[in-house]
């Protein structure tokens, strides 16, 4: 469809604005992590690094940061384990209900998060008993960081030819022999995208993780928020801020890069066969 010179100047024009009410905000925590005045006075008189060197002195946001860090690797590990034999049931398999589970499966994300977190603060503390703890936390992110993975997943496994896999097991492979030499080949960037996006999504969640984590304990966004209305610690909160901001955006930036539709499909071409040679080998 070729547009005219106004309708693109205009959707230019729109374009810019609603990026630039995204990012402006952004930039100005960005600005305000070096700038020397408490009060964030505008435009900065100087610039500072002072912030920054208490940020990273600061034992709670030390201990924020690794919370996160731990919280965010052990969910996105459970996310892919789960996401990709989700994905590989419903994709590669027909049974009765199919299209129910696929439906369950991809609620918990489009469910609002205040809702998942009072949903599962009541199931651990009063169904099941359990004191929330981190082990809650992970729980609670994996039960939608893993639709990411899934939809990762079954997105590129229905590019891709079954064929391949029946080949590998006529040839005699065997279950795990064609998902390791054969299927995982090809779902190998999908994997990597949804686990960065799935990394990014626990990183930075804070209305699941208010309820669901146990008291004392804090994640980067629940230490900001706590701190946020502190005035002496509030050039420390735009620094943990940034931090968030690059943490968030790095794995999505990868992730974007990776689920190319070029590069997986190149990946997939390229490596079907020699792993249908390896199934085959290895199954003898």
């Amino acid at each position: 469809m070729k547009l005219s010179r106004s309708a693109r100047i205009t959707l230019g024009t729109l374009t810019a604005v609603v990026l630039l009410f995204i990012y402006v905000p952004l930039l100005l925590v960005v600005v305000n992590s070096f700038n020397s005045d408490r009060s964030f006075g505008w435009p900065p008189r100087s610039f500072t690094l002072e912030w920054w060197s208490r940020a990273f002195q600061s034992e709670g946001v030390r201990e924020a940061i690794a919370t996160s860090l731990w919280v965010a690797l052990i969910s996105t590990a459970i996310s892919l384990i789960l996401g990709t034999l989700l994905a590989l049931a419903l994709q590669r398999h027909d049974f009765f209900g199919k299209d129910v589970i696929n439906l369950l499966v991809i609620l918990p994300i489009a469910l609002p998060g205040i809702v998942t977190g009072i949903a599962l603060n009541n199931l651990f503390t009063t169904v099941l008993g359990v004191s929330l703890s981190l082990w809650t936390v992970i729980i609670a992110h994996a039960t939608f960081c893993m639709v990411t993975v899934f939809n990762n997943a079954i997105a590129r496994l229905r590019r891709t030819n079954s064929s391949l896999e029946e080949a590998s097991s006529d040839l005699g492979a065997g279950i795990f022999t064609t998902f390791r030499l054969v299927t995982l080949p090809q779902l190998r960037s999908a994997l990597v995208a949804g686990g960065l996006l799935a990394f990014a999504l626990s990183f930075d969640e804070i209305i699941v993780t208010t309820f669901t984590i146990g008291a004392g304990q804090q994640t980067l966004p629940v230490w900001i928020l706590n701190n946020l209305f502190r005035p002496n610690q509030a050039p420390v909160v735009n620094v943990v801020a940034v931090v968030l901001i690059i943490a968030s955006v790095v794995p999505v930036w990868l992730a974007q890069r990776l689920s190319g539709d070029a590069i997986g499909m190149t990946r997939s071409r390229k490596k079907a066969s020699p792993g249908i040679t390896k199934a085959s080998s290895t199954a003898r």
